[in-house]
């Protein structure tokens, strides 16, 4: 995948110590992505690099919303969004680390890049289950909400007081069946 420039650090000028590097993240960051998921997205990141001799450790911090759509009735909805994630950045032969919490690069390496750390964090921050908060408080009216009270299945208490105590005939017949010998 191509690398947005964006989201490339050099670190090669860098004095050892701190760094701070602020980016705000929009929905053309997960179109790059391929990722469809969100309407819109509004995502304010602040990234903390800390320049050490021999490796880089970095954390991410993010904050704000994303457009979705709500699991029961489908309505946009602003999602509010916040984490951090740290990982590091060291130097060496790639050798198939499994450890996704550190970047290993080829030594001679001048310039890093975190966009799928970022894009990872934003995404795995979204709950499983997404419900407008309109549904929750039941302030919400839509259509879909209304089909889906008119189709909610009715307890044994409700059914017995609109029902009289008659029962299907079919199933009197069968009863009979189990006396019958």
């Amino acid at each position: 995948m191509k690398e947005l420039k964006e989201f490339t650090i050099p670190f090669v000028g860098l004095k050892i110590g701190e760094h701070r590097f602020d980016y705000t993240v929009k929905s053309p960051f997960f179109e790059h992505f391929e990722y469809d998921e969100f309407n819109d997205a509004d995502v304010s990141v602040e990234l903390l690099l800390v320049k050490k001799a021999t490796l880089l450790e970095m954390e991410l911090s993010f904050d704000g919303t994303v457009n979705v759509n709500c699991d029961l009735t489908n309505e946009p909805y602003d999602q509010p969004i916040e984490g951090t994630y740290r990982f590091v950045v060291k130097f060496g032969e790639e050798n198939g680390n499994e450890d996704e919490d550190i970047i290993i690069l080829p030594h001679g390496s001048h310039e890093v890049n975190f966009q799928q750390q970022l894009y990872e964090s934003i995404v795995l921050a979204i709950p499983a289950k997404k419900v407008h908060p309109g549904v929750e408080d039941g302030s919400l009216q839509s259509d879909i909400l209304k089909k889906l009270e008119e189709l909610t299945p009715k307890s044994n208490d409700e059914k017995s007081s609109d029902d009289s105590d008659e029962t299907d005939p079919r199933w009197d017949k069968l009863k009979n069946l189990l006396t019958d010998k």
